[in-house]
């Protein structure tokens, strides 16, 4: 193996050692595999176009464009974006792809699970990190520079793994990947100079490959190897030695008993929406909580973590409150009066929490009127929410492994009270109701026409919640991308596909521009009840809700979310309000703003199954998807790309295959010589213009070693262009087997040539530079006559000057 040939193979060990730190941010291995074999391939292309050789510049958009088409082949129609053609599956989709992966970045928890996006991030940045190693370390010969991008992989594998991708078996790799590569680079440039300088025994010979008799490393070699040695044992041994430094790239994860949580596998609640969301796409759907309930209505035991109650224009969040202690009896829930209270029913719950459960709000029934925990909590009232108190530096108490009671309320208001409550407080309406000033406008004008009609808050309320959950075309994905500012609901109601954090900030936002006090809740669904009476609440179970406010009634639970396993309370079913003489209409049929299947439908049909679409009309967004399989359009591209990608490397093929034909069909003897000078140029015999044909043909027979009747065929066309060239005109004799003498010595060339030479000769023949001399003298030709052309102009100005100055005189 040449030196140039190692450097490349341990450029690629180098990077595809280091991306192994990559492999902790994701839940699978099969992405390093993927990368490793269109790595081996992107290396392959350069180490091939080095030995033609082309440009630097040449070789390295070679292997971006290879490395670019192999992507494409991959991951090109994954994102489904609807197009057809060949743009919009390697181009449109491609770039949907990368979008995709890019949020699910940000959506995921490490270890995320192997989404396509997320694959092909890893898989392109590996290979964009070798073609920069490549370039560096073997195209321009500089690797101790390529050990930047090799540090760019690292960093950035330990930035998202918080450390975690950065533990001494990961450096550990990387460095020995770097160290190799510079190794087998110093040992190239030692093997430049002839021999190898110093240290070798006496009696020993010193070769150029850096290895003496037996296949002992010299001793620059083992030098090498032996400072690379102790430079990684330095580097890992120091942050151990040195406590200050446990916290660099190979540091740990800390307790993981603050408000975070990375290790152990414990799910954290510092963003509550991205945990949510989390939550919803966890593979492995754990059990976080259990309890035990005597409530008469399981499907309203929602426990609720903490209310968002700031629309700041950016993102919904819960806003800055001061903390109490927690009191023996809670105060009783906000703008709950009496009526209500006498129809409600005490409830009482024991929760107990799983030890992977990190979550610093405490998960709870709402309105709760009591607690009854051990540990350090604090009360904030205005959201009714227990919070962890700080026990020390970066350490906050949580719900992790905590079993507690809660006693509630289960409030059971009608639709007449909530339609016939009071308008709000002033204070509940000032706070409630803001709004930011970026709003789009067809936030307000949706809601306004959704609600058209309606009298009160409380139709005005059914009507949106039966808009998002029945009528209005919506359809529940949890892959969607969790934005909550106000150009993401306005992309929400034109998608009309989200999941329940979408639902539930619509709703409160669009709530808010009619004038109700709105705003939501993150928590949990009731779970799954078991065979021994007990109730499992999973990750899955993770829910958001808009929570509206009515006087006398206090904070309302409102279903917007078409998923199933919710419940929609019985107070907002649409089928509550219909006898009041205030809406005399259905208030949810009427209130669509597009066309509904939902006056058709049954009567009896339940509002959680309208949801699903399973009353007779059809599901929200899935009649556009199109019938199966791609188009013609499609396919036809699909065929255009792939004949392209196996037309390329065949292109030398195809020219020579036409030229020959061409040479040998004309019939001419010099046409014949030419061909056959090349079929010797493609094989290592390369031309010499000073020869005589005779002379030529010796040395094709000598070099190229053809058998017996393929040598005495070059000597009968040598022979021919003799007489061709010297022979008095007319005197050359017909030369029928021309043509059959040429294939007949080609084929005694490629037969006496090796297996590599062969197919060197059968598909990079070295005779195509001849297109680019040919390019070349063409191009000469063309600026001499341009030049030409541009003097002769130039000449007959100056020969006319004298003439018009004396018709001027004149």
């Amino acid at each position: 193996m040449s030196g140039r040939a190692r450097l490349t193979l341990f450029a690629a060990l180098a990077t595809l050692l280091t991306s192994w730190s990559l492999t902790p941010l994701v839940d699978s291995f099969g992405w390093l595999i993927q990368a490793a074999a269109l790595l081996a391939v992107q290396s392959a292309v350069g180490a091939g176009a080095r030995r033609v050789p082309v440009a630097r510049s040449l070789t390295a958009a070679g292997q971006l464009l290879v490395s670019l088409v192999l992507l494409a082949l991959l991951f090109g129609g994954r994102a489904g974006s609807g197009g057809t053609g060949p743009v919009a599956y390697l181009v449109t989709d491609f770039g949907a792809l990368f979008e995709q992966g890019v949020r699910d970045v940000g959506l995921y928890a490490i270890p995320a699970p192997m989404t396509d996006g997320i694959r092909l991030l890893l898989v392109s940045g590996v290979l964009l990190i070798g073609l920069l190693v490549d370039l560096l370390a073997v195209t321009v010969r500089a690797a101790a520079a390529a050990g930047l991008p090799l540090l760019a992989l690292y960093s950035v594998a330990a930035g998202l793994s918080g450390g975690a991708g950065a533990a001494w078996p990961s450096f550990l790799l990387a460095g020995c990947g770097y160290l190799m590569m510079l190794l087998s680079e110093g040992r190239d440039r030692l093997a430049q100079w002839g021999r190898v300088f110093g240290g070798a025994p006496r009696g020993q010979a010193r070769t150029a490959s850096g290895l003496g008799p037996g296949g002992r490393a010299t001793a620059p070699v083992r030098t090498g190897r032996r400072i690379g040695a102790v430079a990684l044992g330095v580097a890992l041994l120091v942050p151990a030695v040195l406590p200050s430094l446990d916290g660099g790239l190979l540091g740990g994860q800390g307790s993981g008993s603050g408000e975070g949580g990375g290790a152990g596998g414990t799910i954290s609640a510092v963003n509550p929406l991205v945990s949510l969301q989390n939550s919803l796409n966890a593979p492995d759907n754990r059990v976080v909580l259990k309890y035990r309930t005597d409530s008469p209505q399981q499907s309203e035991q929602y426990l609720r973590i903490l209310a968002l109650d700031e629309f700041n224009g950016v993102k919904w969040e819960a806003s800055g409150r001061t903390l109490t202690d927690v009191p023996p009896t809670l105060p009783d829930p906000p703008g709950l009066d009496e009526p209500v209270r006498r129809g409600a029913v005490e409830v009482r719950t024991s929760v107990s929490a799983a030890e992977g459960y990190s979550q610093r709000y405490l998960p709870m029934p709402y309105p709760a009127t009591g607690v009854d925990i051990g540990g350090k909590w604090r009360f904030e009232p205005a959201g009714r929410t227990l919070v962890g108190d700080q026990l020390g530096k970066d350490r906050f108490q949580n719900v992790q492994g905590a079993q507690y009671t809660v006693r509630s309320l289960l409030l059971r208001p009608t639709a007449q009270q909530l339609q016939s409550a009071p308008a709000p407080r002033p204070d509940v309406l000032a706070e409630y109701t803001k709004l930011p000033d970026n709003l789009p406008p067809v936030v307000v004008d949706t809601a306004r026409r959704v609600t058209q009609g309606a009298r009160d808050d409380y139709t005005r309320a059914v009507r949106l919640q039966d808009y998002f959950a029945v009528s209005g075309g919506f359809r529940y994905n949890t892959k969607i991308a969790s934005g909550t500012g106000p150009q993401a609901v306005a992309r929400f109601l034109a998608d009309k596909e989200g999941f329940c954090v979408h639902f539930a900030f619509s709703m409160a936002a669009m709530s808010r521009t009619l004038g109700i006090p709105a705003r939501v809740a993150v928590g949990f669904t009731p779970g799954e009840r078991q065979s021994d009476g007990s109730v499992n609440v999973s990750m899955r179970d993770a829910h958001a809700w808009p929570e509206l406010y009515f006087e006398g009634v206090g904070w309302t639970r409102f279903e917007p979310t078409p998923r199933s396993g919710i419940s929609v309370p019985d107070y907002s079913r649409p089928q509550a309000p219909a006898a009041q003489p205030s809406a005399p209409a259905p208030l949810p049929s009427q209130s669509a703003a597009q066309p509904s299947a939902a006056p058709s439908q049954s009567e009896a049909c339940p509002p959680e199954m309208k949801k699903l679409g399973e009353c007779g009309g059809p599901v929200a967004g899935q009649g556009s998807a199109g019938g199966g399989g791609p188009s013609a359009p499609a396919v036809l591209g699909w065929a255009a790309a792939g004949a392209a990608a196996v037309g390329l490397p065949l292109l030398p093929l195809l020219w020579r295959t036409r030229l020959r034909s061409r040479r040998l069909r004309s019939g001419r003897v010099r046409a014949a010589w030419r061909e056959l000078g090349d079929a010797a140029w493609d094989v290592g015999v390369l031309p010499d213009g000073a020869l005589s044909p005779r002379r030529t043909a010796e040395r094709i027979v000598e070099r190229g070693r053809p058998g017996a009747q393929a040598a005495a065929a070059v000597h009968r066309i040598a022979g021919a262009v003799e007489r061709e060239l010297y022979a008095p005109p007319g005197a050359g004799a017909p030369y029928p087997e021309l043509a059959a003498d040429v294939l007949l010595a080609r084929a005694g060339l490629l037969a006496a040539a090796g297996r590599g030479t062969r197919l060197r000769a059968l598909l990079l023949p070295r005779s195509a530079a001849r297109v680019g001399r040919a390019v070349s003298a063409r191009r000469a030709a063309l600026a001499s006559a341009a030049s030409a052309r541009t003097a002769a102009v130039r000449a007959r100005l100056t020969a006319l000057r004298p003439r018009l100055t004396l018709r001027d005189r004149g």
